[in-house]
Parts: structure tokens; sequence; C-alpha cells
């Protein structure tokens, strides 16, 4: 009670002199804009500002604190109506934590100490610690000799709290209360503390008060809410909970985290980053010639000792540098998803059909119709290598397995000199010409077939695929 009847008589000081202030500025500039039409409203505040006097203890204030309130209240109120006031509100509380600090304040506004030693978080990473600046002045004040200040003192920097200090009598220890419940102690001020000290300030008060209603981390929904109803009933502008520990940082804690029973840590099992399966520098290759629409070109694809595709290297016969130079690079692209692990029915799937110019008829009996080069390339890959895998993503070489080869692939590969290409064959190339020609009428206006995106052929009022059988329709 004499902490709040001495927070009050100082608030009512403060308010009732930047009043007085604001009237002297009324005199020379006026009172605020549309004053007059506020007037009566203004000199009600004011008169229930200085009525507010009457609820100070007068035994808990210090002596003539409150009758200096009144005097000053007084001279408010007689020239108020005379001349009004410059400024309609004067007064609030702000902690301000930032430049109190830098002022060495232990407080700020009505905060009380969130702890004797607590541990503040510095911006560039890091702790400071903070002792209240305080506490020897009080134990002097409260008369002990320099030899047990000295013993409490050293007390609290060591364990953080001033319960159980040498010397220290019971009487005394409210004194040093504060927000928070120490590490090593149970005495904190109660959230009903802090409602009441603001209740205490507050109709000395312009505006509200910025002030952290500090509960411990144990507190209740219920406590909560009813912090809410006590500020409400008790008149208060604002109310602000803060639960301790409910955040993962915050700028003070009343422990550095140091102490306490130490944990081992296992570090997390670190994700196998990927393996690049190099190829040997001296490896197996296969050569292949293809024909899309006229445009010829040539798939070299390098082999791993077990038979499976680890390079693609494609050269187109007659075009430009720039369709070239693409092509190239998307088989180093190629090239290094197989290295990196991708596997090739994956790159089949996604590459398989893919439409563009140009495009048509080939040479290939087992492909004989290509959306597009891309196209061509990845069907011609699962047809060389069925079911060929590349290397896993993340296994080290040596866990990889050896897989089985594809069937006649490396024996091709050694003989390449004596491969006869049945492909290439002349009379292949013939009836291919014949299809070509005998389908050409009827394709000028078809559509893709809706199932695999060739070009269908007029069958009667309907269309035709002959690439995939689809009948578009038609019975």
């Amino acid at each position: 009670n004499e902490g709040r009847a001495l927070a009050g008589s100082l608030t009512a000081i403060m308010t009732g002199q930047a009043y007085s202030v604001s009237e002297e500025l009324a005199r020379v500039a006026g009172p605020f804009p549309r004053y007059q039409e506020n007037r009566d409203c203004v000199l009600k505040v004011l008169k229930m500002h200085r009525d507010a006097l009457d609820g100070i203890d007068t035994a808990g204030a210090p002596p003539g604190l409150k009758k200096a309130a009144e005097s000053i209240w007084a001279d408010v109120l007689d020239a108020a109506p005379k001349v009004g006031v410059r400024n309609a509100q004067v007064t609030l509380l702000a902690p301000t934590g930032t430049i109190g600090f830098m002022m060495d304040c232990d407080t700020t506004g009505v905060e009380p100490d969130i702890a004797l030693v607590k541990y503040k978080q510095l911006s560039g990473g890091g702790m400071i610690k903070l002792v209240n600046k305080t506490l020897r002045p009080a134990l002097i004040k409260l008369g002990y000799s320099h030899e047990e200040v000295e013993a409490i003192v050293k007390y609290v920097d060591e364990n953080e709290t001033i319960e159980g200090a040498p010397y220290l009598k019971a009487e005394h220890l409210q004194v040093f209360d504060c927000a928070f419940k120490p590490k090593k102690g149970v005495r904190f001020i109660s959230y009903k503390a802090h409602l009441k000290m603001m209740a205490a300030v507050q109709p000395f008060l312009s505006g509200a008060i910025s002030k952290t209603i500090n509960m411990p981390s144990d507190v209740t929904v219920n406590d909560i809410m009813q912090a809410y109803i006590d500020g409400w009933k008790m008149g208060l502008k604002a109310v602000a909970i803060y639960r301790d520990g409910s955040k993962r940082t915050q700028p003070l804690n009343i422990s550095s985290g140091k102490g306490g029973e130490k944990k081992t840590v296992h570090a997390a099992p670190v994700p196998a980053g990927p393996f690049r399966r190099r190829m040997p520098h001296t490896r197996s290759s296969i050569t292949h010639k293809f024909e899309i629409a006229g445009h010829e070109g040539y798939l070299t694809v390098g082999l791993y000792e077990d038979g499976r595709p680890g390079e693609l290297f494609i050269t187109m016969g007659k075009e430009g540098g720039t369709v070239g130079g693409m092509m190239d690079a998307f088989g180093t692209a190629i090239s290094l998803c197989l290295q990196y692990g991708v596997p090739l029915s994956e790159l089949v799937k996604k590459f398989a059909h893919s439409r563009f110019e140009p495009s048509g008829f080939t040479k290939n009996p087992d492909i004989p119709i290509a959306k597009s080069i891309i196209d061509y390339i990845f069907r011609w890959l699962d047809l060389t290598f069925p079911g060929g895998r590349a290397t896993l993503p993340g296994v080290a070489e040596s866990a990889l397995p050896a897989g089985r080869p594809v069937a006649g692939t490396i024996e091709a590969a050694r003989n390449s000199a004596q491969i006869s290409d049945p492909v290439s064959r002349e009379k292949d190339a013939r009836e291919v010409k014949r299809v070509d020609e005998q389908f050409q009428h009827f394709m000028e206006d078809a559509p893709a077939c809706d199932l695999c995106g060739a070009i269908t052929v007029r069958n009667g009022a309907c269309y035709r695929c002959y690439n995939c059988g689809n009948s578009m329709g038609c019975s």
C-alpha cells in the first residue's frame, strides 16, 4: 500500500504540472483546436483527476507529496475555465525499455524488476548478465552493515536469488520481490499486485499504461481471463498479459540456460548427398542413326561395365548451329541425370511422346512415327535398354548392385564394326516410303490421336490411328 500511495502521488504531481504548463501555453497560443466544443468535457476530466486524489492513502504516502499534488491541481482547476489547455492529453506511462537501459535504469514506468539477476539477449548474439544496482543501497537503507551487505550481494550474484541469503531478515524479503519467480526461489509478485499498482496511477494519467502483466509459466487460462476482468473492474485502459516462456526467445531471462542437468545430444544423421557415378575413361558405346521426316541424326550411348547407359550424345546431321547446340546441351543434361542416379524409365516417362516439329515417319519399323526428335530418342532408348535403370541416388559406389546387363548389349558394342542395323535396310526404307505415300492424301486434315498423339488417317467419316490402333469413334 505504501508503494501504491507513493506512485499515485508522484503521478498526480506529474500530470498536474503538465496541465499547468499546458495552461501557460494556452495563454500564448490559445487552447487546442475545437476546445470550445469540448470545453465542458475537458473541465470534467480535469476535475476527475483532482477528485482521485482523495483515494490516496495519506498514511502510506511520504509527508508533503499529497499536499503538493493537491496544491498543483487546485491551481489547474482555477485557471482552466479561464484560459483552457493547449493539450487535450498530456501524460501516459510507457516503459521505454531501450532508453531506460541506456540510462542505467533498473526498472521503467511502473514495472517491477523482472529479477534481481537477469540475462539480456543481445541483438548480435550472446547474453549479458544484469544485477540490480539498487540492491546494495536498499540493504544499506534497511540498516545492514557493510559486511552483511557484501555477503548478501555475493550470495545473490552466485545463486541468482536473495532467498536464503545470510543475515537477511524475513520481514525484508518482500522488499526484494520481483516479477518472475527466481530459478532457485519461490517468491514473486502476484499478477494481482501488478493490476493494483496500475490502478493506483491510472486515475492521474491522460492515456493508458504500457505495462506487461507478468505471469508465471504455469498460469492457467482462467487466471489470464480473471486478470482481464479485474483490470476492467479497476478502470484500467489497457492490459497486456505475458506468460513466462511463451515465446521461443525473450529480451530478458531469469537464467542463462547453462545450468541444470546435462544431456547428451546426438547429432542427427546427415542425409547422403547426391553421388555421381562417373563413366570410365575407356568405355563401350552404341551409335544409332535415325531419320525423322528427312532430318538425320546420330545417337551415341556410352555404357558402364554392367551394360547400363551412362551418357548420351546427340548429333544432328544437317541442322544449323542453334539446333545442333541445343541437342548437344540436352544430351549432356541427360548424361548428368543418368550418372546422378535418375532411372532411365523415369526419363522415358517424362520425355517420350513429346510433340513438336520436326515430326513424321521414320525408317525404324519399331518406331514408325515419331512425334518429335525427343520422342524418338527416348522411345528408342526404352526399346534398346528394356528395364534399364541407372544408379541409385545417394548410395556409395561400392554399395551399388551389379545389375543384370542388357542381353547382347556389351557384345554388340564390342563388335560394333560388324553391326548390321536392320532399320537401314533398303527394303524397309521402300516399305516405309510406300506407307507414307499411301496415307499422305488422307492425313492432310487429320487430327492427332487422343490416346498416343500420332497423326491419324481418315477412315470413312472418322479417323483411325495406325500407331496405336485407336478408332477415334469408328467401330
